[in-house]
């Protein structure tokens, strides 16, 4: 296992992990890292497809209290609904549920300790993890990258 790395990417810290880059499974939407590179920011590059994290309270997204959706950036796929969204305290938005077949999970074994990692279930693109301290009903606690998402009110 390799030990933590902080990486400063001007205004956005990104933590990493060590983890690889996205690469299990296959998915409906595939691109080269350089069509991936071309697409996304470097901060947005590090966390979609190398599994990094963005720096807490860093997204616009945590605030965000209009009704809508939040899609996929990598795709568009809508991922999670803001009826299922609520303020968590840990500076990341944080979901209590997701969207009906809209994303994938594996095991994050990385930081000492096993995670619950999710993914874009159409292009693969990492959006955070999950954790088990969540509100009812679900108990779940989606907590994910602003940079992983776009907000399209409804």
């Amino acid at each position: 296992m390799k030990r933590r790395e902080f990486i400063y990417l001007g205004s956005a810290a990104v933590f990493s992990s060590g983890a690889s880059a996205v690469s299990a499974g296959t998915f409906e939407i595939t691109r080269s890292p350089a069509q991936w590179r071309k697409m996304l920011s470097e901060a947005e590059y590090l966390v979609m497809r190398e599994e990094k994290t963005e720096r807490k309270f860093s997204s616009p997204l945590n605030t965000e209290k209009r009704d809508g959706l939040y899609h996929c950036r990598g795709c568009d796929l809508a991922l999670y609904s803001s009826d299922k969204k609520y303020d968590s305290k840990t500076g990341w938005p944080s979901f209590w549920d997701v969207l009906d077949n809209a994303i994938r999970t594996k095991n994050d074994d990385t930081l000492f300790t096993r995670r619950t990692e999710c993914h874009c279930r159409r292009c693969g693109s990492h959006l955070g993890h999950i954790f088990n301290d969540g509100p009812r009903p679900t108990g779940k606690r989606h907590c994910l990258n602003g940079v992983s998402l776009v907000f399209k009110p409804a």
